[in-house]
């Protein structure tokens, strides 16, 4: 088997999907298939349509490093244009060749060197490689309310946005305060009749601003010399880099600035005494992944909106009953309470070498080797798998230097130099131990908070250490980590 003749297999046509699709591409690979369950591409910006969806990593920090995007209207990147520059991306690298929507894998088997492939419906597939691309916050995630089915208004969650029901005059219940609920009470508030943010654990806000570019501005951001420039990256960088400091030192300078700026947003733009109380968090910021929004404390403060901190008792059929009695009456109530943040390739049925199954794998959670790969699992990766990072920076960024990791173990099979790759057990087990003792010096866990960056033993199920750590260890793999596994030699 020569260079560029592996099968090679991507699940998932969503910004890391897209990204594995164009870089196969451009190191000689023609042998892909990319299978995305859903009818079309773009993973969360195509599931997310919610009024007000906003990126909160800055715009031009925001896209493939090899594809900037001059036209962002804003600072910060509006939801609908960032399924549209993935979209253009698609089109322009020749990516739709590769697709096959509507197929969702439900299983994954090694065997005989191979992985194996089925769909839901009938169908199978095989493939030399196998990457995963699913994303992480893809599985809605809804509480357990009494009575929900009782309700005779429209209940829907904020990743099944149903466009058909009106919103102008109408008595809004949003029960979530992370950055989706954050951003559909700044989007509603002074549009709904009344408007009502169910909130159990007040959250830091972080000030930022979301001004528009001007067409003067996005004619000379045409010019990548001006663009870079303009976005700074490597001070963005230097600013990524602060903050994962931040994360992994609650002493730090950047943390304590942090923590000033968010303190100074509450205390400046909240006027009533006792809102701003109800709106004063209980733990250290950054203990949960921190909100950055520039307007919500003017939206919350809105003669036609309200905060509602007592616990929900249930609902009724014309809304929402607190602990205290009250009925809350409502037309729509929205579930802005997030995802399943352990799902990743599942509920898909993988099975390794040696039938070693994931579900027993991740027994006690998901983890992998660096994020990107699995022990008997060989020439299986995974695009911003368990524990990678996470935080208010690009994801994209993140995609692309594990896959500059990936590439170099996909080369070594694509060289004849292992027919199976993968890390050695005890390699993952010590990255295991050292990555658990770190998450424990983390705000994440330090800060008195509960998260769901929070797996199911209390530990954060995410990077423990620096941006510039991370860098350092997608760099190059320690191949002394890996069993290279010759199946013509016996290796």
């Amino acid at each position: 088997m020569t260079q560029g003749d592996q099968r090679i297999v991507v699940i998932g046509a969503g910004m890391a999907g897209i990204l594995a699709g164009i870089k196969l591409q451009e190191a000689g690979f023609t042998n892909i298939a990319i299978y995305e369950k859903a009818d079309r591409i773009g993973g969360t910006w195509r599931e997310n349509t919610y009024p007000g969806l906003t990126c909160d990593v800055p715009s031009h920090h925001y896209t493939y490093s090899f594809e900037r995007n001059p036209d962002w209207s804003r600072h910060l990147p509006p939801g609908a244009e960032i399924q549209a520059y993935f979209e253009r991306t698609v089109a322009k690298y020749g990516i739709e060749r590769l697709l096959h929507c509507n197929r969702e894998a439900t299983s994954a088997e090694f065997s005989d060197g191979r992985w194996r492939l089925g769909f839901r419906g009938g169908g199978s597939d095989e493939a030399d490689i196998l990457i995963a691309a699913t994303g992480v916050l893809h599985k809605p995630k809804y509480p357990h309310l009494n009575g929900m089915e009782r309700f005779r208004g429209h209940c829907f969650h904020s990743a099944r946005w149903d466009h058909a029901v009106a919103l102008e005059g109408k008595r809004i219940g949003i029960i979530g305060n992370g950055s989706t609920g954050v951003q559909i009470v700044s989007a509603l508030a002074g549009k709904a009749a009344f408007l009502e943010h169910y909130v159990r654990t007040p959250q830091w806000i972080m000030p930022v601003e979301n001004g528009y570019f001007s067409a003067e501005e996005r004619a000379a951001f045409r010019d990548p010399k001006v663009l870079e420039a303009a976005m700074r990256f490597e001070e963005y960088n230097a600013a990524v880099e602060r903050y994962t400091m931040a994360i992994v030192d609650m002493e730090s300078e950047g943390a304590r600035e942090m923590a000033a700026a968010c303190l100074a947003n509450l205390e400046q733009n909240v006027a009533d005494p006792v809102l701003r109380e109800q709106l004063r968090p209980d733990h250290t910021p950054l203990c949960k992944r921190l909100i950055f929004s520039p307007d919500y404390y003017q939206a919350i403060q809105h003669p036609a909106a309200a905060l509602v901190t007592e616990d929900i008792q249930g609902v009724e059929e014309t809304g929402i009953r607190t602990r205290d009695g009250r009925l809350h009456e409502l037309d729509i109530i929205v579930l802005a309470t997030g995802f399943h943040p352990d799902t990743f390739m599942r509920p898909m049925h993988f099975r390794g070498r040696n039938g070693v199954e994931l579900e027993t794998l991740w027994a006690d959670g998901p983890r992998a080797y660096l994020a990107v790969t699995l022990p008997e699992f060989p020439n299986f990766f995974m695009l911003n798998g368990p524990n990678g990072p996470v935080g208010n920076f690009s994801l994209i960024d993140i995609a692309e230097r594990q896959w500059h990791y990936i590439a170099q173990l996909i080369d070594r099979i694509a060289r004849g130099e292992c027919d199976e790759i993968a890390p050695r057990r005890e390699a993952m087990e010590e990255f295991e131990r050292a990555r658990v003792a770190a998450a424990r010096n983390t705000v994440w866990y330090r800060g008195g908070c509960d998260s769901w960056y929070l797996d199911r033993n209390g530990i954060p199920s995410s990077w423990p250490w620096s941006y510039s750590r991370f860098l350092e260890a997608m760099a190059e793999p320690d191949w002394e980590a890996f069993e290279c596994i010759g199946r013509d030699r016996g290796e």
